[in-house]
């Protein structure tokens, strides 16, 4: 197997008419949406008649339509990235300048907001007009026959620390890696209605799909404003039979703070499986009690390897006092610390930066080759051959039962809303306001915080900088200052500041 439309193949031969992705709006069934990626893949093979993978931008809300519009993009020979319509103009521009498509595919509801985003000479390519093409089998198979399982199938973006979004760029050959282990530790089969809640340019939303497509199972796209909204969530997981949920933290303790439960308990879950930041203990405890046979799943990874490098299953009752392990390393996943000076951390209690290799890693970052440089390297342990890791800059300790616990970051990148944030990204974005003079955040108590200096209060700050960066990386707070303190080498005193 070398490509992800082995498994949509595979599953729409068993499974023909059974439902693949369905919204609010829309269904599909394995059949169909293989047929409409066939349609799709010939058009935009022709719009990109260029040798190797080439991104496909995707402007679009989270949908079947835009799944559809992903496996096309496959089918040309290329590579799909999705963009938030709801992002800053600013950033998404800087999106497609990393691209470099010649090539945007929207729908007509966001025709306005394509043409405004495209380059010149670039084309705005519509899913009514494409899912309409007649197939060309020829050419398909042609494509496909060129194709390589180190061929790029996304880039999703981050945050970058220079202001600018890092795209990281997954292969076939990783996501089919991860997902066949994925799958089979914790047992998804055709049988589950997967509930999506992840956007679809945040990698979480990887496991959602392809755990779909490999399984033959049925995944239900949960709209976002249903997140806050408990008993709509409740009513959506309930009617729609979900079974299996792959969440970020901050999703499932909405639901947990706003007492849900109450409401009504979604009693045909059976696994519920958490990521992107620490799950407080007292969350998790709400929703155990509410679904005492479901299995509940702490897994924990970057972008960069993949969605996740290891998993924890709680098998007993913590404290709220307690932290919970992100466990061990996922079958066919090298994961191992490193200290300062890139020795081997084994013994338990001594803390080190989680270092990872294996088939999973990321092709690294798009038209980035500096920052792939840095935090790709090569395994300092072995000297006798080519051997490249991933520097996650986290930080972890072994436990005494050999569980992985986190600890915290060596640099200023935060999990925060479950999104991975670079705090330098804030601060480019603050000192592009000509009222901020210096700033410098910091991630404290769980909040962002922005200590700054400027003749400008928060009120007027907030819609400035929602126009320049995603909601999920405005500071929580602000403190305005006469003036930030220093260090003796005249850099911001970052400790000073969080002594305040």
């Amino acid at each position: 197997m070398h490509s992800i439309l082995d498994y949509l193949e595979e599953s729409a031969l068993r499974y023909p008419n059974r439902i693949a992705f369905a919204d609010p709006d829309a269904e599909i069934s394995y059949k169909d949406l293989k047929d409409t990626a066939g349609r799709i893949g010939t058009a935009l093979a022709r719009e990109v008649p260029v040798p190797g993978p080439h991104p496909v931008p995707v402007l679009m809300p989270k949908s079947v339509r835009a799944v559809s519009v992903f496996l096309g993009a496959v089918c040309a020979g290329g590579f799909y990235s999705m963009l938030d319509e709801k992002q800053p103009d600013t950033r998404l521009r800087a999106i497609l300048d990393t691209l470099r498509s010649d090539v945007l595919v929207t729908d007509r509801e966001n025709e306005q907001k394509a043409r405004s985003l495209a380059a010149p000479g670039q084309k705005v390519l519509f899913y009514e007009d494409l899912a309409k093409a007649e197939a060309d089998p020829v050419l398909l198979t042609e494509i496909r026959r060129r194709a390589a399982d180190v061929d790029p199938l996304y880039v999703n973006f981050t945050s970058g620390s220079t202001g600018v979004p890092k795209g990281v760029a997954v292969s076939h050959r990783s996501v089919i890696d991860f997902i066949d282990c994925f799958t089979e530790l914790f047992h998804i089969s055709s049988r589950d209605v997967i509930g999506n809640q992840a956007p679809f340019d945040f990698d979480v939303s990887v496991k959602d799909i392809y755990s779909t497509l490999k399984t033959g199972a049925t995944m239900q796209i949960i709209p976002q404003r249903f997140f806050s909204i408990p008993t709509e969530l409740l009513d959506f997981l309930i009617d729609r039979s979900v079974t299996t949920l792959i969440w970020a933290v901050s999703a499932l303790t909405i639901v947990s703070k706003l007492h849900g439960f109450e409401y009504r308990i979604p009693k045909k879950i059976r696994r519920v499986i958490f990521s992107g930041e620490v799950m407080p203990v007292r969350h998790l405890n709400i929703w155990r009690d509410a679904l005492p046979d479901a299995e509940f799943i702490n897994v924990y990874g970057p972008t960069e390897i993949t969605c996740n490098c290891t998993y924890y299953r709680i098998a007993r009752d913590f404290s709220i006092e307690e932290s919970i392990p992100i466990g061990i390393p996922f079958p066919n996943e090298k994961v191992f610390l490193l200290d300062e000076e890139d020795h081997l951390v084994d013994r338990p209690g001594a803390e080190g930066e989680i270092c990872v290799g294996g088939t999973a890693l990321a092709l690294g970052y798009y038209r980035n080759r500096a920052a792939t440089a840095a935090a790709f390297v090569q395994n300092p342990l072995n000297d006798r051959y080519l051997e490249m890791i991933y520097r996650t800059g986290d930080l972890a300790v072994y436990l005494e039962d050999g569980n992985l616990a986190f600890t915290g970051r060596k640099d200023h990148q935060i999990k925060h809303m479950g999104h991975r944030i670079e705090l330098g990204e804030i601060e480019q974005a603050m000192h592009g306001i000509p009222e901020v003079e210096r700033c410098c955040c910091l991630f404290l108590k769980e909040k962002i915080t922005a200590f700054y200096t400027g003749e400008i209060d928060r009120k007027a700050l907030i819609p400035l900088l929602k126009s320049r960066i995603p909601d999920y990386m405005v500071p929580n707070r602000f403190v305005r200052m006469e003036a930030l303190p220093y260090t003796k080498n005249g850099k911001i005193d970052r400790q000073a500041l969080s002594a305040m």
